[in-house]
């Protein structure tokens, strides 16, 4: 089903966008991937052409750079513009503060990325879509798009958007048959703590302890699932967490 569909993943360089990359290989897809560390993203992608003996196209981008992102997408080779499925997954948490206490700079790496980044890439590739009238775009969100935690409520917001975002485009989109999904994961062990935390690995490892967390594959193999329904079926949204976790604050630890 995925053979020869080319796929763009955002923030491809760890985590969920590298577990997709790989899910997608196997598949037998076509890759686009990018992200900030371009260098790690072209460590993967020689490994996944090795492995998977996949056609890939690496380049480095900043999702919240609007002009990067047209001249990239612009610059595609011939052989990689059609995007078949859009995967946003770049994007990320910063600071665990109350927002009287909050570093402002974290909102707007939050912002920017979040939301205004998947709006920056959503853009390009759209119309291109919509020409074609195919195409599917797979938006990574959270559960902190459905409710809010203290002292996380400007990424709470940025996920509420993601969600919002996603329910949009299906309207806008509802004449075509482009597909829109949103996967929302609940606890997954990734570098997303240790970025939240500046570095602080310490700190980042205590999320994780005392139950057994999602994951990158496991939210890798949900979006393969949207991406492999049958034509006429749109998975609208998937929310994904471990068994331990009942909500975003309640967590079973031994």
């Amino acid at each position: 089903m995925l053979k020869n569909k080319i796929i763009l993943i955002t923030g491809a360089s760890s985590g969920i966008g590298a577990a997709c990359a790989e899910q997608f290989a196997k598949a037998g897809a076509k890759l686009v991937l990018c992200a900030r560390r371009v260098e790690v993203v072209a460590e993967l992608a020689s490994e996944l052409k090795s492995k998977y003996h996949a056609e890939i196209y690496v380049f480095p981008l900043d999702v919240r750079d609007k002009v990067q992102v047209k001249k990239q997408l612009s610059s595609l080779p011939e052989s990689f513009k059609n995007i078949d499925i859009l995967v946003n997954n770049a994007g990320l948490a910063a600071g665990l503060d109350a927002v009287q206490d909050a570093d402002v700079q974290d909102w707007e790496d939050m912002i920017d990325t979040n939301v205004k980044g998947l709006l920056y890439m959503t853009r390009e590739i759209l119309p291109k879509m919509i020409a074609k009238n195919t195409g599917h775009i797979i938006n990574i969100g959270s559960i902190a798009g459905h409710t809010v935690y203290p002292k996380g409520v400007v990424y709470c917001a940025t996920k509420h958007a993601v969600k919002v975002l996603s329910e949009g485009l299906r309207m806008d989109l509802l004449c075509t048959k482009i597909r829109v999904s949103s996967v929302d994961p609940g606890a997954v062990e990734t570098e997303f703590s240790t970025v939240r935390f500046k570095g602080d690995a310490d700190r980042a490892a205590k999320i994780y302890e005392g139950f057994i967390p999602l994951q990158a594959a496991d939210i890798a193999d949900a979006v393969l699932y949207c991406a492999t329904r049958p034509p006429h079926v749109n998975i609208a949204d998937m929310i994904v967490m471990p068994t331990a976790q009942a909500g975003i604050s309640m967590i079973a630890r031994n």
